[in-house]
């Protein structure tokens, strides 16, 4: 459990910062000290207590960051606060628990009060990053946690704390030369005339273009340039004699802005498409997520409203085990009504944990379905990433192709070795 907090002032600001509505689900778990039964008017206390010293960072926040995938009981999160304040001296101060939801991970902050009532002063505050570095290693190794690496050795921490995967620039893939071989001798194959050839080769991904020595080229999308004489192993009188002259012909350069230019059309085409189709499947998964927060909020809300009846049903039944009147007085001088309070609290304390735990076991299967929605979303978001390096090297491969590069002409009559 990573834990990191800081002295600081501006308790309004706080309070906001802390029941702000972006997350999921805001509880308040605990107002320990306070008059104020809502977190502004607790932070307004401390503030008030402040006014007699002069500190001016009068609180003490203290974020709880479990690994995400994990799912941490209250109980956790209450002994770790705990051994926060015993460490840090805070355990006598006021303190607030609040727990946040957001995209399937469950976190916590505590916020205390630093100002000592009895002795008019703040709670001196030294090495507290140190101290809850060591605490925060101590929980991962407790609780069998995958550390992170920063928690191992200071060298190893990231400082940019950068938790997404670094991008790699996409290769294009290489043609096999007997496929464009074969293509090209298809094209001359299927055609009488020039025009009919150079709509062939348009067809399969070809421009027919005049070359700087060897007279009929075929340059690709990728701006390489293939002799058409070569290529279709035809000799380079009959080339000529079936397409005539090439002087009328655009050039290799030409061929390859025309190649450009048909790119940057179609990557536009493509781009718009992807955009659109990507931002309808993300805001289908934005209102599945509002509907998922709306339907945990009202599973919450039941639960409350079931675990409260619980604890007045509770009540009832143990306040008609006291007697009233004559025998109660007997009951008092007797022992007997001591004896029957302890028993009511520890029945009452055990129903408070089971409750807890019921409070967790909801939390953790409403986290599960969130985290299933959020893996989701990232491998929309990754299959988004990859289409546009795709598009975009796509069109860098056809803009910075190195100008006027003959590939190797395959070799007749031997196929290449298997692993060469």
């Amino acid at each position: 459990m990573i834990l990191q907090g800081n002295q600081r002032g501006g308790g309004a600001n706080l309070a906001q910062h802390l029941l702000k509505e972006e997350n999921d689900h805001v509880h308040v778990h605990d107002l320990r000290g306070f008059v104020s039964s809502d977190l502004p008017g607790a932070f307004k206390e401390a503030y008030a207590a402040s006014r007699a010293t002069k500190a001016k960072q009068f609180l003490f926040s203290l974020s709880l960051n479990p690994p995400p995938s994990e799912n941490v009981p209250t109980e956790v999160f209450e002994e770790t606060i705990t051994r926060v304040e015993h460490a840090l001296g805070l355990a006598k101060q006021p303190r607030a628990i609040v727990f946040h939801e957001k995209d399937g991970r469950r976190h916590a902050h505590a916020v205390w009060s630093r100002i000592d009532a009895k002795e008019g002063k703040a709670v001196q505050l030294s090495f507290t990053k140190r101290k809850l570095v060591d605490l925060s290693r101590e929980l991962f190794l407790e609780h069998g946690w995958r550390m992170p690496k920063g928690l191992m050795r200071s060298e190893l921490r990231d400082p940019r704390n950068f938790t997404l995967a670094q991008w790699q620039q996409a290769q294009r893939q290489v043609r096999d030369p007997r496929e464009i071989k074969q293509a090209l001798q298809e094209c001359w194959a299927a055609s009488d005339t020039r025009a009919a050839f150079s709509n062939a080769l348009h067809e399969r991904g070809f421009l027919l273009a005049k070359g700087d020595r060897r007279g009929f080229v075929a340059v690709d999308f990728l701006g390489e340039v293939y002799s058409i004489a070569k290529w279709t192993n035809q000799k380079a009188r009959d080339v000529r004699k079936k397409l005539g002259d090439a002087n009328d012909l655009c050039s290799v350069e030409e061929a390859k802005a025309q190649w450009i230019d048909q790119h940057q059309e179609r990557l536009a085409e493509l781009r718009t498409q992807h955009t659109e189709k990507i931002r309808a499947r993300f805001e289908m998964l934005a209102e599945k997520k509002r509907a998922m927060t709306t339907r945990h909020g009202a599973e919450r809300q039941a639960q409350k409203v079931k675990q409260e009846e619980q604890n007045r049903a509770a009540l009832i039944k143990c306040q008609a085990h006291f007697r009233r009147g004559l025998l109660g007085l007997f009951d008092r001088i007797s022992g007997k009504r001591k004896r029957l309070e302890q028993e009511a609290e520890a029945l009452a304390y055990a129903q408070a944990k089971t409750q807890q735990a019921e409070r967790d076991e909801l939390i953790y299967r409403q986290l599960a379905d969130k985290r299933q929605l959020l893996a989701r979303s990232e491998r929309l978001l990754s299959f988004t990433r990859a289409q546009r390096r795709m598009l975009a090297q796509e069109f860098k491969d056809a803009t910075e192709k190195p100008k006027d590069k003959e590939p190797t002409r395959p070799r007749r009559g031997r196929s290449p070795r298997p692993g060469r």
